[in-house]
């Protein structure tokens, strides 16, 4: 089969550009993951009138911020890991609390599931590219 030569030729898409678009997935989602956490346990749908303590819980999530800012590939695989705890607890409020309260806990789930994913394929790109580097350059 040949192309048509009427249609441009199909230019491969730079390995950097995925890596960069899981570095902005992950940085969005875990930004999202704070904001919901805040304005679930302050203003939407707090335990007590008013707010309640529960709304530190987002406070872990800045520490990885930083890292992720810096796009460190430790601060990546850690935060693959710790996500978990937030997803836990998304599920266990998702089946367990009414609406509205319900609706953001699958939310923060569903934020969850997207920063892992970004992370893990973040790490995973990236090693893949450091070896294909390598590799060119032992090659050259």
């Amino acid at each position: 089969m040949t192309a048509s030569p009427s249609a441009p030729p199909a230019l491969p898409v730079p390995a950097d550009s995925a890596v960069e678009s899981t570095r902005w997935l992950a940085t969005g989602s875990l930004l999202a993951l704070i904001v919901l956490c805040l304005a679930w346990e302050l203003v939407l749908a707090p335990l007590r009138p008013g707010g309640s303590w529960l709304a530190l819980k987002a406070l872990p999530l800045c520490i990885p911020l930083a890292g992720i800012l810096k796009n460190r590939m430790y601060t990546y695989r850690w935060v693959s890991l710790v996500i978990w705890l937030y997803f836990t607890e998304g599920v266990v409020r998702g089946w367990s609390d009414k609406p509205p309260s319900q609706w953001l806990a699958w939310a923060e789930v569903a934020l969850c599931l997207v920063l892992f994913t970004a992370c893990t394929l973040h790490v995973r790109l990236r090693q893949r590219n450091a070896k294909a580097a390598a590799a060119a350059s032992a090659a050259a």
